[in-house]
């Protein structure tokens, strides 16, 4: 009979009653019901695949700059028109997808791994190194990260590589706070005292009984942070302390938009990117509420 007093225990006992189903195939099985969350897989996934193949995408060289066609606006031979030096937009909204992409998927890796390394360290051990990590953790918060990285940014200067690492190294703490409530929760139950009085290594109970169990918060988490590092480098660049030109990027072609005439009479400059920029987020946002929903231990039981 199931141990009732271990809830992994317990939920692996539901299940198998009804019908054998692993948790794994619940999870999936849940994501796929929520419909919002399957569409933004499917466009997220082609979008990776228009940043891979973004040449052949393209059609066109995002950097060449045609005089005689300045600022003209969508066309046969230029499906989004041209910018103010004659580039073409389509071009260069295909190739940006490239650098927001990057940005999202690299700088949440980064602070991931910072934030889950030292949330399992101060959940774990607890003591005067909780208290430690802890301590660091709400010194971080304490500052408005934008402003933060803003600053930081405008002193090492702006390049892509150097967005990522501050947006990486900055926003952490949440992914810290995060995994170290999960294994306070979780270092209580019956299964955990049972592999320390096997005498099983700290970094094996680490790595294979308490990390696996916040896979689910940490996978949630990391899907609404990548939306938030698009916002951030967008805004960055919109700022002109992103990206810096002539590589394209969503938020410096927001940039041109700042002129009231442009906003007037060229809207094929800045609607683009910014529906580029919406939609990418929200399709993200979807995907984090469907893995938080698939992820929830009172649906894994219905």
């Amino acid at each position: 009979m199931a141990d009732q007093s271990n809830p992994l225990s317990a939920t692996n006992s539901k299940l198998a009653r009804a019908g054998g189903d692993s948790i794994a195939r619940r999870v999936v099985r849940r994501f796929l019901r929520h419909r919002p969350a399957v569409f933004g897989l499917g466009v997220l996934m082609l979008l990776v695949i228009v940043a891979i193949i973004a040449p052949v995408v393209a059609g066109q060289d995002p950097y060449h700059q045609d005089y005689s066609a300045i600022k003209k606006p969508p066309s046969a031979m230029h499906w989004l028109g041209t910018d103010t030096v004659g580039r073409d937009v389509w071009a260069r909204l295909v190739y940006a997808t490239r650098v927001s992409l990057s940005v999202g998927l690299i700088a949440v890796a980064i602070y991931t791994i910072i934030g889950t390394l030292l949330g399992s360290i101060a959940g774990f051990y607890s003591g005067i190194v909780d208290t430690l990590i802890m301590r660091l953790t709400d010194i971080v918060m304490c500052f408005p990260t934008l402003i933060i990285i803003i600053t930081v940014v405008a002193l090492i200067g702006p390049s892509l590589y150097n967005i990522m690492a501050v947006i990486g190294l900055i926003s952490w703490p949440s992914i810290c706070r995060l995994v170290r409530g999960q294994f306070l929760s979780l270092r209580e139950f019956e299964f955990i005292t049972a592999a320390r009085c096997l005498g099983v290594p700290n970094h094996r109970i680490i790595l294979r009984h308490l990390l696996p169990n916040c896979i689910g918060p940490i996978t949630v988490a990391v899907t609404f942070g990548i939306a938030s590092a698009i916002l951030t480098e967008a805004s960055l660049s919109f700022l002109g302390l992103g990206v810096p030109p002539p590589e394209p990027s969503w938020g410096q072609m927001l940039t041109d938009a700042q002129k009231l005439s442009i906003l007037a009479e060229m809207p094929w400059l800045w609607v683009p990117p910014g529906l580029m920029i919406a939609l990418t987020v929200l399709c993200v946002n979807f995907v984090g509420d469907g893995l938080r929903d698939a992820f929830d231990p009172r649906m894994l039981l219905d």
